[in-house]
């Protein structure tokens, strides 16, 4: 979520040209240093970063070290006019071009060897307010924690946005976006007000469009398919905007949902050891259970959301992270009687979190529930882990939407991967995110995101170091995916009991029939019905195909 430099653009003059011939900017910079225009212009200018440049390495893979890339070069992006001049280089060229804005993509859709020039917007961090539109601005670069300080201490507002600190903006929104304020606000693309966007037609021709929610905005479907669309499909995104759609009053703060200003949070171990496979399939029906009963748009419990890692045994413990709003009447009771609820019949008592293996430290005294700013709360979770903070770590991921509980198979499935003898990986779980709530208030159709009536999500990972295990890590947790929609051959169709993938945690996987044994294909799992009306966008807007990767929105047959 967050914490990369606030925009670190110097205004001194850069030497590197621009990408496939464009005039460099250095010499005319310095004949003029004191015209503030062109000191603009320099500052709004990013480097080309070459492969005898020292940055080339670290700007040629991402969060997950499993993915490498090989481009001709890495722009890095400062402005709407640097996208415009990069992109139409890159076209004019004939280069495979792929975009980046946090670094944190799941597969490898950024980082691959067909790519031969990233377009990175990591630079691209401004955030403020825009009088003209009435709504908050949001560059792709931005981290998400970055994003909930500037928004919170200048106005006292937020967007109900993901825990991760450090995942850029640019991915995160187009994806759809959720956290721990989803149950109680939606989604964050449920306030997306417009976004901004360079695309290339067919014959080279850049355009920047800012398209709105507006009913009558010609350039409205473009602003739909960035509201859960997925990046990298349309063109360069280069600027959000927010304001709720409900938003009243003229004052800045009164655009943007207010989150609350405390909030009681609880972090509990539960030990392995007091588990055994009744146990273990009793918690997690408790919590299937309970999120079936009290993810209604109006449920009184939409201010209460959980994140359940279900460890790895190697780990040693389970853990479960709870947080309220603690301005709603009754909030401690709400509370106490969640945590009841999900350890019902298994005879589990709170123990705090423990240091070891990865845990958050400063969650290990939460055991007894604290009240606490609702900032610094975000601020914990989102900073202090250090599995997912690990730059050199290596991962893999898979998701799944769930509309009701858990089957018997499914929980016999994951007790036997988590507990096989073999695998003795404690950076390893299954996390279970509350989900619901205010989300399930929005129409399928009204934004591209479609999963609108689940009651939880979920994502399989698993984190390690080495290279050469990778193919053991991968073994494991395709087998434990396989097995546990092993009803559904392989994958959560859409049906009664799951809803598919979540497009911000993308898998190859789903388009490979070795694994997708459904018959299902893979974008009908991301967006269901929607993607023929993404296809439609597509062809608008992107109908060259230029912007293209292995889970790429297509282009509709003729």
């Amino acid at each position: 979520m967050t914490s990369s430099s606030m925009s670190r653009r110097s205004v001194l003059a850069r030497s590197a040209a621009l990408a496939g011939g464009a005039t460099a900017v250095a010499a005319g910079v310095t004949a003029t240093a004191a015209s503030p225009a062109h000191a603009r212009q320099a500052y709004d200018v990013g480097a080309l970063v070459r492969p005898d440049d020292p940055r080339y390495p670290l700007l040629t893979t991402g969060n997950n070290q499993r993915y490498v890339a090989a481009p001709e070069y890495v722009k890095m992006i400062r402005s709407t006019a640097d996208a415009e001049r990069a992109l139409r280089a890159a076209h004019r060229a004939g280069k495979r071009v792929s975009v980046r804005s946090g670094g944190h993509c799941f597969a490898d859709l950024v980082c691959n060897p067909e790519v031969e020039v990233i377009l990175d917007f990591s630079e691209m961090t401004d955030i403020g307010y825009d009088p003209s539109r009435r709504a908050f601005y949001v560059e792709p670069g931005a981290r998400l924690l970055n994003v909930y300080e500037a928004l919170y201490k200048g106005w006292g507002v937020t967007v109900p946005g993901g825990i991760c600190y450090s995942v850029g903006a640019g991915g995160h929104i187009s994806g759809g976006g959720y956290g721990l304020l989803s149950r109680a606000h939606g989604l964050v693309v449920d306030h997306l007000y417009a976004v901004e966007v360079v695309t290339v037609d067919e014959k080279g021709r850049v355009r920047t469009t800012v398209a709105t929610r507006e009913e009558d905005d010609p350039n409205r479907d473009l602003w739909w398919a960035h509201t859960g669309g997925g990046g990298g499909n349309f063109g360069l995104i280069t600027r959000y905007w927010f304001r709720s759609p409900d938003a009243k009053g003229t004052e800045p703060g009164d655009q943007l949902i207010s989150p609350p200003s405390k909030v009681l949070v609880q972090a509990v171990d539960l030990p392995w050891a007091d588990l055994d496979e009744a146990k273990f399939a009793r918690l997690l029906k408790n919590f299937g259970a309970w999120h079936e009963a009290n993810s209604a748009p109006d449920s009184p419990y939409r201010h209460l959301s959980s994140l359940f890692n279900v460890s790895s045994k190697a780990h040693g413990s389970l853990g479960m992270f709870t947080q309220v709003d603690a301005t709603v009447p009754g909030a401690r009771k709400m509370l106490d009687d969640y945590f009841a609820a999900i350890t019902a019949g298994t005879g589990l008592a709170a123990k705090p979190m423990t240091k070891a293996n990865g845990e958050i430290p400063h969650l290990a005294e939460l055991a007894e529930p604290r009240e606490m700013p609702w900032l610094s709360a975000t601020r914990m979770v989102g900073t202090n882990n250090p599995t997912i903070t690990d730059p050199m770590s290596r991962a893999v991921h898979k998701s799944g939407y769930m509309r009701k509980n858990f089957s018997d198979q499914q929980i016999a499935a994951l007790y036997k991967y988590m507990t096989r003898p073999d695998f003795e990986n404690p950076d390893t779980m299954l996390v279970l995110f509350s989900f619901g709530g205010r989300v399930n208030a929005v129409a399928p159709d009204a934004t591209a995101n479609a999963q609108r009536d689940c009651v939880f999500k979920m994502t399989f990972q698993t984190f390690w170091p080495d290279e050469r295990d990778d193919d053991f890590h991968l073994d494991w947790i395709r087998g434990l995916y396989a097995e546990f929609f092993a009803e559904t051959k392989g994958v959560p169709v859409i049906g009664d009991h799951t809803d598919g993938c979540y497009i911000n945690y993308c898998d190859t996987d789903m388009a490979d029939p070795a694994y997708n044994r459904s018959g299902i294909p893979w974008h009908a799992l991301y967006y269901k019905g929607n993607y023929p009306r993404l296809q439609q966008v597509k062809k608008r807007w992107d109908p060259g195909n230029y912007f293209r990767h292995a889970l790429s929105v297509e282009l509709p047959r003729s």
